[in-house]
């Protein structure tokens, strides 16, 4: 099952079935199991791009305005996640609300295999890297260094980016792609550098597109990827 890792957010899942109100994660969870569910995948769609959804229109819909999903296996559920800020001034904290609703039992949408997912990387960094560099437009610059920096002291703080079990493959995958993620976030967040022209600022958005949606898709890859290997018998 997902571990389900924030900060002091409160978490609740709505509309589980036996259920009148919404229930804690460790009682949501455990309902699940007993339903069939035997393991949950990440969907990280937008729009125009569905990925790891599976249907019907109703829960993409949803899936597609939170930007986030988690689709089970085992059972024909789905989570959506609500955020919402609740409390006074001055102790406000973050709520958020899982709602269930009914899935299509299909393949997810366009997530590639992690040998896949991982030359996409590299090959779209490649190419992205040419584009930026050429218009002036790459991250770079002490912001970005000091970015950098601190996601690299993250990762040698002995974090564990994926839970034991997952293949060593997936790791890398994960961390190649947040890497990539932060690149492009810092890219879009420096501004246009050199990229004056309406031309080149639209060459910048076609570099990063690219990145970005592939970036995305190795992240739902790496996270899935127990999920997948069990189901073709791996494990």
């Amino acid at each position: 099952m997902l571990e389900i890792v924030g900060d002091d957010a409160v978490h609740r899942v709505e509309g589980l079935p036996g259920e009148s109100a919404p229930v804690g994660l460790t009682l949501a969870l455990g309902r699940l199991r007993t339903l069939g569910v035997s393991g949950l995948r990440v969907a990280l769609p937008v729009p125009g791009h569905p990925l790891g959804l599976s249907g019907p229109p109703e829960f993409n819909a949803r899936a597609m305005d939170a930007e986030e999903a988690v689709v089970c296996h085992g059972a024909a559920f789905g989570l959506v996640p609500e955020v919402y800020e609740a409390g006074p001034d001055g102790d406000v904290h973050v709520e958020v609300v899982w709602q269930v609703l009914s899935v299509r039992e299909a393949p997810p949408a366009d997530v590639p295999s992690l040998g896949e997912a991982e030359r996409e990387l590299a090959e779209a960094l490649r190419d992205a890297t040419e584009v930026l560099s050429r218009l002036d437009v790459a991250a770079s610059g002490p912001v970005a260094e000091a970015a950098i920096d601190a996601y690299r002291a993250r990762a040698e703080r002995g974090r564990e980016v994926l839970a034991p079990g997952y293949p060593p493959r997936a790791v890398r995958v994960l961390e190649l792609a947040q890497r990539v993620g932060l690149l492009v976030s810092l890219a879009y967040e420096n501004g246009h550098g050199g990229a004056v022209s309406s031309a080149e600022m639209g060459a910048r958005a076609e570099a990063l597109r690219p990145v970005e949606r592939v970036a995305r898709r190795a992240l739902v890859a790496a996270y899935n990827s127990v999920v997948e290997e069990r189901e073709r018998g791996v494990r």
